[in-house]
């Protein structure tokens, strides 16, 4: 290694094209042999700063939670709010508000939480189907639809509850965005658990009738 520094140490107004070849067939020499034995230690300092990642850590239910309320934000902000100027007819756009929340989370929202899954389906007890299936697309339109009645309902109690508290001066509780897709998350959430509940007393049900 010392006879390889030697031959680099010229002077660069005397390097030659013999020159600039010597150092780059020794770079890729010394780049092919190199190994633990051989190579300088790096800082542990110096390796974070090519390190790519957020220092936020989110553990995997937030981000299943989080992925869930973005798309129905998303779909809120531009399905309702894009289309409430031409559908004036509140029933019309619910439905078509509901038919685009279905579908967004048959083909992204659900892909991804499965996409992003440490193991095979370790993310679908946060889906209401976990399985893909051709079945399941029209399955998780009906199933938004559904979302969406209660979701309906909350807000009626909201407001409600914001009249009862302020009186008749009271302004109403508009649909927006994060607070629609906070809800609207919510409600699937406790659907979701409600599937599961279900299917686990089932199954012990199956259990004890074998024994």
């Amino acid at each position: 290694m010392a006879s390889r520094r030697n031959k680099r140490a010229v002077p660069e107004e005397n390097r030659t094209t013999s020159d600039y070849y010597r150092l780059h067939t020794d770079a890729v020499r010394d780049l092919a042999e190199a190994d633990e034995s051989n190579s300088p230690e790096v800082p542990e300092s110096e390796l974070l700063q090519y390190r790519s990642g957020s220092r936020l850590r989110l553990t995997d239910w937030a981000k299943a939670i989080l992925i869930k309320m973005w798309f129905a934000g998303s779909v809120c902000f531009f399905i309702f709010w894009g289309l409430s100027a031409y559908i004036t007819a509140r029933l019309d756009l619910l439905l078509v508000f509901g038919v685009a929340l279905g579908i967004v989370t048959d083909i992204l929202t659900n892909n991804i939480l499965r996409a992003y899954a440490k193991t095979e389906h370790g993310n679908d007890r946060w889906m209401m189907f976990p399985k893909k299936r051709y079945i399941t697309f029209f399955a998780n339109i009906l199933y938004a639809l559904v979302l969406l009645v209660f979701v309906e309902t909350v807000y009626s109690l909201l407001n409600l509850l914001i009249l009862a508290v302020e009186g008749e001066g009271a302004s109403p509780l508009g649909v927006e965005p994060i607070l629609f897709g906070m809800i609207y998350t919510g409600m699937d959430l406790v659907f979701i658990s409600m599937k599961r509940l279900v299917l686990r007393i089932v199954a012990d049900a199956r259990r004890g009738t074998r024994r």
